[in-house]
């Protein structure tokens, strides 16, 4: 395991429409070999797919509805993207590698609050009819994200928690929760981020790394757009707040990713 996973970024984005070829390059070049690429909405999925045709070994499909996204038309949406989640014969190896990104976001708009909640709920169900691992998005929303997660934990529940910003308390409740990791992403490099302490509380067996490319960029490219070659930066922050060599962060965060996504039988070229 002495590669990298990035579990989270949008590399299909319109924001590497001129150079994605360089993109993956640059990831290649850091060791980063395995991307996780969560849908949004009903035009991304085929962003999704085109991507994930062009390097079905590195970059890896989720199908889902961003909260953001949910709008009053969000049941006839979530139909469609259903389907293209239930019958995956579209992607590569004919398979997806999570539901999402779903979740809730209160922080912009809270006219959508019940439908947001709704929307996840029946995402919750696909992932676990599918048993497969769901990407949650939570803003200004967390505690009530991670209730409803506590309704539906089980033994075909699993998923992680992205771009994790909350409280410690909040932190522990995950960590409660079987099957659910932590993402961590460039906020972590912020000075004065108060990130640094709670993640020196959080065990690395249930970390994962993240980019959300191309937000969120690490402290030395802030104000720039984000990328998944970006990685090892954040991986170095972590080794310094948990003290650990950047060996067993390595080491033990891919480890989690191929866990939680199933990808021990991807191929690593």
């Amino acid at each position: 395991m002495n590669y990298w996973i990035d579990t989270h970024a949008h590399l299909f984005s319109e924001e590497f429409d001129d150079d994605i070829d360089l993109v993956i390059e640059r990831c290649i070049q850091e060791n980063v070999r395995k991307i996780i690429l969560p849908n949004i909405d009903l035009p991304t999925l085929h962003r999704v797919k085109l991507l994930s045709e062009k390097y079905p070994e590195i970059c890896l499909p989720t199908v889902g509805l961003h909260p953001c996204d949910v709008k009053s038309d969000f049941r006839e949406v979530l139909e469609e993207i259903k389907s293209w989640a239930y019958q995956p014969i579209i992607f590569p190896n004919k398979k997806i590698y999570g539901i999402g990104e779903t979740g809730l976001d209160y922080h912009w708009d809270i006219s959508y609050k019940n439908e947001q909640q709704e929307a996840l709920r029946r995402q919750i169900e696909w992932a676990k009819e599918l048993e497969l691992p769901i990407i949650l998005h939570s803003r200004d929303a967390e505690q009530d994200c991670i209730d409803i997660i506590k309704e539906y934990q089980g033994k075909h529940l699993k998923g992680v928690f992205h771009c994790f910003g909350g409280t410690l308390e909040q932190a522990k409740q995950i960590l409660g929760i079987e099957n659910f990791y932590i993402g961590v992403d460039g906020p972590l490099t912020y000075k004065k981020s108060k990130l640094t302490s709670i993640f020196e509380e959080i065990p690395l067996e249930r970390i994962l790394l993240e980019t959300d490319s191309p937000f969120l960029p690490p402290a030395l490219y802030r104000g720039k757009r984000n990328e998944s070659s970006y990685i090892p930066i954040i991986a170095q922050k972590l080794a310094e707040v948990k003290s650990l060599n950047l060996e067993t962060i390595q080491y033990q965060t891919t480890k989690n990713a191929e866990d939680l996504f199933n990808l021990q039988h991807t191929s690593c070229s």
